[in-house]
């Protein structure tokens, strides 16, 4: 006896789907979700629907648009396949961390740093996603070891807008490293996907190489930035314990004439000891 298949009306597949009614509406209008089967003045709807539904579900959670999500799916139907890619989908816009995520009470958050509620600062660390309000009490940390090194650093006396400040700009500075890394791998290691679309093989290929890449990139930004910060917390001694050279040209840090003056004083305590 064939098994009798599971029928929804619009209602209850966007319940089953987790959507709304008017979503399943919006997404039949762009053609992401096919009619379902006129049944008297109403529309019965089947688990292809539903699966298409939790599809579509999960490529807007990984950044996708609805005009992004429609190639995606055209692509599948007209038989260039669909597993590969998603796959590929799934690798590159997964966290490219293990780190895992807390939460973290406003009362645990407060004594964190000394017992002070700053609500500037808070709303900062939210706008930069360092914080994710959950509810009026609790924030969700997405990279906890980042909140870690600002509790680090508050303890070591810099203040908490400065601490702000410094993350978003160093924000664009490792945005600029990221985009020169993804930039050099488009060049000479994906050069060879581009102009056609991929097969479920290539894809797969495609995912192997980025887990190749992404700890070279996390090494190569470590190496340099250990040898950079040795090199400039060098020629920060050398200053404050001799003094600013006169012909040492110009440089990127040369207006710092804060960071030279903390230094020059590190460099009298040197001196008077």
């Amino acid at each position: 006896m064939p098994q009798q298949r599971t029928e929804f009306r619009i209602d209850d597949l966007a319940r089953a789907a987790g959507t709304t009614v008017r979503n399943v509406r919006a997404y039949q209008d762009r053609g992401l979700l096919p009619p379902g089967d006129r049944r008297g003045r109403a529309n019965v709807y089947h688990e292809s629907h539903l699966e298409r539904l939790h599809l579509i579900a999960q490529l807007l959670d990984r950044g996708h648009t609805l005009a992004g999500i429609k190639e995606l799916l055209d692509a599948w139907e007209s038989g260039r396949g669909l597993g590969g890619v998603l796959g590929l989908v799934a690798e590159v816009t997964a966290p490219w961390t293990d780190e895992a995520p807390e939460r973290c009470s406003r009362e645990a958050l407060v004594a964190a740093f000394d017992g002070v509620e700053d609500a500037q600062a808070i709303a900062a660390a939210v706008r930069l996603g360092v914080l994710q309000p959950e509810g009026s009490d609790f924030f969700l940390v997405p990279n906890p070891s980042l909140l870690a090194v600002g509790v680090e650093l508050h303890a070591l006396g810099v203040p908490l807008p400065a601490i702000l400040d410094h993350l978003e700009e160093l924000r664009g500075d490792i945005g600029h490293l990221a985009r020169r890394f993804v930039e050099f791998s488009a060049v000479h290691v994906f050069v060879r996907y581009a102009g056609h679309h991929l097969t479920d093989a290539e894809a797969a290929e495609a995912v192997g190489t980025v887990r190749r890449l992404r700890p070279l990139a996390q090494s190569a930004v470590d190496a340099e930035l250990a040898r950079a910060m040795r090199a400039e917390a060098t020629r920060l001694l050398e200053a404050a314990v001799t003094g600013p050279r006169r012909d040492r040209p110009a440089g990127p840090g040369a207006g710092a004439s804060s960071a030279v003056g903390a230094g020059a004083a590190v460099g009298q305590g040197l001196t008077d000891t």
